[in-house]
């Protein structure tokens, strides 16, 4: 038996059996990981020549994935009277014009007035929103260059600059570096791909092989070592007279076809149905199988491990409460908030327009007094307006019918009409938050790199100068931004934040953290905003302070931090946001399905605590009478220990820890962990990154021996199965998986229904095909031993290489449509799945009683052709091979379960091509004879001695011992 290969894939134990895990997700791939076809590894006996076949379907697999290695990428830069041009890969197109990405590229120029674009990053990290890329400075000034121009200016190229190619890189897989000078307007990139979760940091490659195969690659084991003692004992029969080991050689051919040289044929061609089977199902549409391996796997799964973004929610972001402290809005009474909004501007507009401009509104300054308490609607507007100002959203107006050659961004004709405006942002958070404004009154219509725009209920445009921009970090978990009021040149200083940030960067409140607990229990994201007003002395202090900074050479990041946390001290809180990322649909009722299939399901996310509880809550993933055990940060060996003790104490609870926590426990007593944790009937780890749901889903593989699966792609392509959900994010995952569906709700069919079907024919399918070799290699055996251990052939020529072609072929491979129950029956009832775990479909103890029933029907078969022939030896071989045909054909009536009109089809296709040759294979055949009556009743006789016996078996254990669906089906 072979084992082909497939890319980033990692392997499980060749000696584990048990059930399976599965991979389930959204999240991008790494496409670094693609990597050319490695030759397969080889079994024992001697089916060698049939690695070709399942080698070729890895082929066609990894035809599509890009090699890795190093790129180099070369511009030449000229320039002349008309402008600027870019030799080599580098592309120049028009603002209206969207193109994907060749090759990694710096963006140097462009014809906006601030030398700007967006790209979409969908296909590298899953997130659909558009990201703001600058040009390099020196760069944007080229067209004004000339030949008496400044000396060569060295900068380096910054993630504001870079334009990845678009379906190579992902986060966490590729070392981007680049070598930039401007000397002789020349530059110089280099990529170099690298997959930074190896250990020694270059590209792994690693087989893939399912669990099914690795059972029959025992069992093909056990033939072979049958083979040798047979042939063995054989010769030892013969006394070891003469030339031995050359009969003993003469004895392994003769019975090989003991081994089964066609199960690997039969198998691969069954894997492909099946996957034709799948991607065809009405039911589960826009489904696609990416493997030609593993489709069995989907009948083994115990452990299912999926992610919370885009697989059990949507990624689309909707505005849900808005918290002032002493007072919250909700969805139904957002009509209050833009009535304060409406009524603040009208006041604001109804002022003397002392300073203001005809396009501007006026708002004369009035600082707050200290120790008054301002009323709701002032701080309502506060709210409103720090979040239509906060954030990196951009607004885009899409070109007006009937204009060509020009630019949509023509500050002219802009036409800030809302059907016709569009946000783009990095998160949907603010996507959300943007909208949100606008529903209440107060629309971003415009922003460039230094400035935006506000549109007040009453349709003035109030107009913001960006001072400062502090972009959102994973590492500081809050933005900030620094903008200056035209009408009024007061400079205000806004952040938003995690809680987490945000408690110590705000002034003493009381209902903070409280409010954020309560949001976070109803499935809410929270964000924290907070301003500052501050004096034109204060702001130059700190500009001078934050340019002195991010010229230093050494330790640059660390100052550049340190002088804006000299900002982010006693700001005052405006309000707390909730926003809802909305759950997928049917959910809860596939998550309970699956659990009630006895797979366990584990949540890994990088959601806080509060709010991945929550979503596991309300998805049904904790089933309503279960009880949550939140395991407490701990730090060191000592407290783990203290820890994992009172949880032990625990029955029967779903468990919910956070990614510091479990790193401590996987650090100082990861077996310990994986055990308790794997007697839970959910786990949910919160605030986890891509590299500990790979470890998760090893140290599940290596403590259970059981199959999983993960979905994002750092668990897709750890895990045995992976299923990719295409939505929001992109394709990455799917492309990453080995199945790919389109919504959540189709695993279950997938599992259920294809996943059973699948395991269940391939188990029929491979020991039907032992069967056939077995029982021809025990007829050689009687016949060899009837006359005086001769090594001489019983069928010669075609009659061998018709007996596993075409006498035999089209029932034996019909198999792969049998099925046990119809599919209605085995969603309904996913208790059924349970049994498909034990492996009991395919086991030691199913093939020594297929060994029994072939040494039982070769021993009837041979022995009754030489009981009844009467004169000629060509006889028995007419009567043994037609009983033969008939049995095999007999035996696989006995095994279908449901019978499909292919199937019909396939036994009568075959019955015909064998009695039709009959009248060809006069060497082997006496024609006369086989016409006869007598030739007729001694095959029918052996025939049906063959099978009545097993057919009355049959009858008997379906009524005394009736399998688990028998009476949901009856």
């Amino acid at each position: 038996m072979f084992r082909g290969s497939r890319h980033g894939k990692t392997n499980t134990s060749p000696g584990t059996l048990g059930g399976s895990l599965l991979a389930v997700g959204d999240s991008p791939t790494t496409a670094g990981l693609h990597g050319r076809w490695s030759p397969p590894q080889l079994g024992w006996g001697p089916a060698w020549p049939l690695g070709e076949l399942p080698a070729s379907t890895a082929r066609l697999d990894e035809l599509s994935a890009p090699p890795g290695g190093a790129i180099g990428t070369r511009w030449l830069i000229t320039w002349n009277a008309s402008g600027w041009a870019i030799k080599g890969p580098s592309h120049h197109h028009s603002e209206s014009q969207s193109w994907e990405e060749e090759g990694d590229e710096a963006c140097l120029g462009g014809v906006v007035e601030n030398c700007s674009c967006f790209i979409r990053t969908d296909q590298l990290d899953g997130e659909t929103d558009w990201k703001l890329k600058i040009a390099v400075g020196c760069t944007q000034r080229l067209p004004a260059l000339g030949e008496d121009s400044d000396p060569p200016v060295h900068e380096s190229l910054s993630i504001e600059n870079t334009l990845w190619a678009s379906t190579i890189v992902a986060s966490g897989s590729r070392n981007v570096g680049f070598e930039y000078t401007i000397e002789g307007l020349e530059i110089e990139t280099t990529t170099y791909e690298k997959d930074l979760t190896s250990p020694s940091g270059f590209v792994t490659f690693n087989f893939q092989v399912g669990l099914l195969d690795l059972e029959l690659n025992s069992l093909t084991k056990a033939l072979f070592l049958a083979l040798v003692v047979l042939s063995v004992v054989m010769v030892a029969l013969q006394g070891f007279a003469g030339p031995w080991y050359r009969y003993l050689f003469r004895f392994i051919l003769l019975f090989s076809y003991i081994i089964p040289i066609s199960l690997r044929v039969n198998l691969d061609m069954g894997k492909a149905a099946y996957g034709w089977m799948i991607m065809k199902d009405e039911n589960i549409p826009g489904t696609v199988v990416r493997t030609s391996t593993i489709p069995e796997e989907l009948g083994r799964l115990v452990y299912l491990l999926t992610d919370k973004t885009g697989t059990l929610t949507q990624n689309e972001m909707v505005f849900k409460r808005l918290h002032l402290g002493t007072v919250s809005y909700g969805t139904d009474t957002m009509d209050e908030i833009q009535s304060h909004i409406v009524q603040s501007y009208v006041q604001v507009t109804g002022q003397p327009a002392g300073s203001s401009s005809s396009s501007t509104p006026s708002r004369k300054p009035q600082p707050p007094p200290p120790k008054v308490r301002r009323s709701v609607s002032s701080r309502i507007h506060e709210a409103v307006k720090a979040i239509a100002l906060c954030h990196n959203v951009t607004p885009v107006y899409e070109s007006r019918a009937g204009v060509t050659g020009e630019t949509e961004y023509a500050e002219a004709d802009q036409d800030f009409s809302d059907e016709n405006r569009t946000y783009q942002a990095s998160s949907p958070d603010e996507v959300a938050l943007v909208q949100w404004t606008e529903s209440v009154g107060l629309t971003l219509v415009n922003r460039d790199l230094t400035s935006m725009q506000l549109k007040t209920p009453g349709g003035q445009i109030l107009t913001f100068y960006i001072l400062q921009i502090f972009p959102f970090t994973s590492e500081s978990k809050r933005m900030g931004i620094i903008v200056r009021e035209e009408s009024t040149g007061d400079i205000t200083f806004y952040m938003k934040g995690a809680d987490v940030a945000m408690s110590s960067i705000v002034q003493y409140n009381d209902w903070l953290e409280e409010e954020c607990g309560n949001m976070a229990r109803e499935g809410l994201r929270t964000l924290v905003v907070a301003k500052k007003a501050l004096s034109e002395e204060q702001y130059q202090d700190f500009e001078n302070r934050y340019n002195q900074a991010k010229l230093s050479i050494h330790d640059r990041a660390l100052k550049v931090a340190a002088v804006v946390e000299s900002l982010e001290r006693e700001m005052e809180l405006l309000c707390l946001t909730g926003v809802e990322d909305q759950l997928q649909a049917d959910v809860r009722p596939t998550l309970e399905l699956l659990r009630n299939a006895g797979i366990k399901i584990w949540m890994l996310t990088g959601d806080k605590l509060e709010t991945a509880t929550c979503i596991a809550k309300s998805s049904h993933l904790v089933s309503r009478n279960q009880d949550i055990h939140i395991f407490r940060p701990v730090s060191n060996r000592s407290e783990a220990h203290l820890e994992l003790n009172a949880f032990r104490r625990k029955h029967d609870c779903a468990l919910v820890i956070s990614g510091d926590s479990l790193e401590v426990c996987l650090k100082y007593y990861d077996h310990e962990f994986v055990e308790l944790a794997c007697q839970c009937p959910a786990v949910v780890c919160c605030r986890c990154s891509p590299t500990q749901k790979a470890q998760i889903v090893k140290l599940l593989q290596q403590h259970t021996g059981k199959r999983d699966g993960g979905n994002d792609v750092s668990m897709i392509q750890a895990a045995d199965c992976g299923i990719g959900i295409e939505g929001k994010e992109g394709k990455q995952a799917s492309l990453a998986a080995d199945f790919s569906i389109t919504q959540f709700k189709h695993i279950g069919r997938l599992l259920m229904v294809h996943g059973r079907n699948s395991y269940k024919r391939s188990a029929a399918l491979g020991q039907f095909v032992m069967h056939r070799g077995l029982i021809i290699s025990t007829m050689q055996a009687v016949f060899s031993s009837v006359f005086y251990f001769a090594s001489v052939p019983l069928y010669q020529g075609f009659l061998m290489v018709g007996y596993a072609t075409i006498y035999t072929m089209f029932p034996v491979f019909s198999l792969v449509l049998d099925q046990d129950v119809k599919p209605e029956t085995a969603l309904l009832y996913p208790e059924l799945y349970k049994d498909l775990t034990k492996g009991r479909s395919l086991s030691f103890k199913t093939f020594l009683i297929w060994v029994l029933i072939s040494i039982y029907q070769g021993g009837i078969l041979m022995y009754g052709a030489l009981l009844l022939f009467e004169s000629e030896f060509v006889h028995v071989v007419a009567i043994s091979f037609t009983a033969l045909i008939l049995t095999e054909l007999l035996m696989v009536a006995l095994t279908i379960r449901t019978w499909h009109w292919l199937m019909v089809v396939g036994e009568f296709l075959s019955l015909g091509c064998y009695v039709a040759s009959l009248a060809f294979l006069n060497e082997y055949f006496d024609v006369i004879f086989i016409t006869t009556l007598t030739f007729l009743w001694k095959v029918s006789a052996i025939t049906v001695v063959s099978c009545l016996p097993l057919y009355i078996l049959k009858y008997l254990k379906r009524k005394f011992s009736p399998p688990s669906y028998s009476k949901l089906t009856s």
